[in-house]
């Protein structure tokens, strides 16, 4: 029960600090690019499309530096034998993400999903049941791909109403259940509000948060694997 109020406060804080500061780069924008750098169509191997916003995208960090490429370095030091490809977008929201779903799953031979998305949707004050059918739609068509799905869960601070906050938490457990997914309930855990593992604004981890969040990431994913 202390870990569970522990990482509610956190991620309050943590919620608050992105309500003043911005959560992402090009957080007050309404469409969200596609990422930069588009999925390699090469690569034979199975692969984990990590798909979210800034904290997958890898703001403020070096590619070398960003979670999805500590993942890969993981994996392969592991003898899994994945292609890990970054499609994270700084600044998107649950619709941002359904509207580039479709071109993220257009790669071969995709088996995992690493759903990381709605802090955005809290910054901006969407509504939780939109945010949640956003998701929802995204599930289904990343698992009408035959695509398993590792969805990571958000929190919202109490400032933002008693009922707003206990929807928007609830969403991801609630879909996680009713969806049958692998489920991460706090990707930042051991980072948030460690100044020393994260950056100045206090929100994106550094390269030191990055590589505990990697961490936090490969637990809940590793069972999912196979060789």
């Amino acid at each position: 029960m202390y870990r569970v109020i522990r990482i509610f406060w956190a991620l309050s804080f943590v919620a608050l600090a992105i309500c003043l500061n911005s959560c992402a780069a090009g957080g007050d924008r309404t469409r969200a690019p596609k990422p930069l750098k588009t999925p390699a169509e090469q690569d034979d191997r199975p692969k984990i499309i990590a798909f979210g916003d800034s904290l997958t995208a890898g703001f403020g960090l070096t590619e070398k530096e960003s979670y999805p490429y500590l993942l890969q370095e993981k994996l392969r030091a592991d003898g899994f034998d994945y292609d890990v490809v970054n499609a994270g977008v700084s600044g998107d929201t649950t619709l941002g993400g359904l509207e580039r779903i479709d071109w993220a799953l257009e790669n071969d031979n995709v088996r995992i999903l690493i759903l990381e998305l709605g802090a955005n949707d809290l910054l901006r004050g969407i509504p939780p049941d939109k945010m949640r059918s956003n998701l929802d739609q995204i599930i289904r068509k990343t698992k009408a791909k035959g695509v398993r799905i590792l969805l990571c869960g958000m929190l919202a601070p109490p400032t933002l109403g008693q009922q707003y906050q206990r929807e928007f938490v609830n969403a991801f457990p609630d879909l996680a259940t009713e969806h049958k997914l692998d489920f991460l309930p706090f990707l930042l855990e051991g980072i948030a509000l460690n100044k020393d593992l994260n950056q100045p604004d206090g929100i994106h981890p550094n390269a030191e948060g990055s590589r505990i969040m990697t961490d936090n990431v490969y637990r809940a994913l590793k069972p999912m694997l196979a060789k």
